[in-house]
């Protein structure tokens, strides 16, 4: 039987076939194609990578497969500190963003969004600022603002639209929480008799870092932007039902008034512990000048939570939320420790970043630095993790070449930033906010990687 189709009806899909995708959505909505169907979850990725390193170290090295097997397990707890770390840090951010103050500002940020390029520029300019902050505080703000502006601007592809919150995580490297400048920036780190100490001053606020990041800044969402489907055929709607995430207080089933119910919806007990970790932080900045570690950054975040947050309870359930994101963690760092572990006793990093110093000379050490750290960061998903591994190798070529040690510092950094667009391991925590899944959103970042390389390795060369 053939359908018949009504004026109305053949005028709309005329319509919506006028309404062709530029080139460049075309091209990203290809790779989405090819990710939706041969990308798989990040744990089955993670596994795919260790057995590529375990063959590889195999057959380009001189261990046996006995020898492999060894590294892997000796690294897989290698990372357990670090791990931990991140974790905190993720979990606090969370619950930090989930805050009255932080979420309502959210709120009247989500609510100036009224068409679908609108919506795209929000979600990635807000989430580069805050990657600027912090990753982790980078990719909370993403899941939460394009959960909100989904809510508004009910006609946004909201792969996209998550997909361009997650490329706000490319300039994290060149902001506050950078692993790399951090770690020369601290006294006593295991290079000093090098290179001494590195203020941030020549790491993050170097020309070639400003550079990265306002072209970045200023360029990124608009290149976001384009690639969202004009066609609404195209467009992938979620359901309105799927985007509530608020913190609901359970409350007893007969309120009562006892001492310990008056403590627990007390604003004191927080303000208390919030005060210490504010005077701790106080003193530490003027014991020790601008300096940002881990601990410090979570120090940060706590001491942020418990003075915004009204009481214990409410700070609980805010835990609780956010520790309910953090599950892929746990299973799947022991994992890239485990990868790390193989690459740096087997010898294969050091065969990847030699080979790339010996193609390199004082001009384009940099470049080759930073892909060569982008390769890496693939099997390494951590910026302190790869730096441990390709720093004993960068620096003494940087001095041997008389380049400055800070950049090929930056460059590992960005590096290890860059390739995160294909690296599934850092969206787990955004998809778990954003109730989507990796084959979901890669393909649209694979635009970010493309135009974040070009725009890096350029910066290089150029300064």
């Amino acid at each position: 039987m053939v359908e018949v189709k009504n004026a109305e009806e053949l005028e709309r899909e005329k319509v919506l076939n006028a309404q062709k995708n530029n080139p460049l959505a075309r091209v990203a909505g290809f790779f989405a194609r090819i990710a939706e169907r041969w990308l798989p979850d990040a744990f089955v990725f993670a596994i795919i990578l260790t057995a590529i390193a375990f063959v590889a170290g195999v057959i380009f090295t001189d261990s046996s497969p006995l020898d492999m097997m060894r590294y892997w397990g000796d690294g897989m707890w290698g990372l357990l500190t670090f791990t931990a770390q991140i974790i905190t840090t993720f979990v606090l951010s969370y619950a930090l963003a989930l805050t009255k103050t932080v979420s309502d500002t959210l709120e009247k940020i989500a609510a100036k969004c009224k068409t679908p390029n609108s919506a795209i520029l929000m979600v990635t300019f807000t989430a580069l600022a805050a990657s600027m902050i912090s990753w982790a505080f980078g990719l909370v703000v993403a899941g939460i603002m394009a959960k909100l502006v989904a809510k508004k601007v009910l006609d946004v592809d909201y792969r996209v639209l998550v997909a361009a919150g997650y490329s706000g995580f490319l300039i994290w490297e060149g902001g506050l929480s950078s692993s790399p400048a951090l770690f020369v920036a601290t006294a006593g780190h295991i290079f000093e008799g090098d290179i001494g100490v590195v203020p941030i001053s020549e790491t993050l606020m170097s020309g070639v870092n400003i550079a990265i990041v306002l072209i970045l800044f200023f360029t990124l969402p608009f290149v976001m932007r384009f690639i969202h489907p004009k066609n609404p055929k195209d467009r992938f709607i979620v359901e309105q039902s799927r985007l509530e995430d608020k913190i609901e207080i359970e409350e007893k089933k007969e309120e009562t008034n006892y001492p310990n119910d008056k403590i627990e919806k007390t604003r004191l007990i927080p303000l208390i512990g919030g005060f210490l970790g504010l005077s701790y932080l106080v003193n530490h900045f003027i014991t020790n000048g601008f300096s940002l570690d881990l601990n410090t950054v979570n120090l940060i975040f706590l001491t942020a939570a418990l003075l915004l947050f009204a009481n214990v309870r409410e700070l609980a359930e805010g835990l609780l939320k956010s520790v309910s994101s953090v599950g892929q963690f746990v299973l799947q760092y022991p994992f890239y420790a485990g990868i790390m572990g193989m690459l740096g006793a087997s010898g294969l990093a050091v065969l990847l970043s030699n080979f790339f110093i010996d193609i390199s000379n004082a001009n384009t050490l940099p470049l080759w630095t930073f892909l060569s750290a982008g390769i890496l960061n693939i099997f390494i998903p951590s910026g302190g993790g790869q730096w441990a591994v390709q720093a004993p190798i960068v620096i003494p070529a940087a001095l041997e070449m008389g380049v400055d040690p800070a950049k090929v510092v930056m460059a590992v950094a960005w590096g290890d930033s860059w390739t995160n667009m294909i690296q599934p391991f850092w969206a787990i925590p955004l998809l778990a906010i954003a109730g989507l899944k990796i084959r979901d959103i890669m393909g649209y970042t694979m635009i970010a990687l493309i135009y974040g390389g070009l725009v890096i390795g350029a910066c290089m060369l150029i300064f």
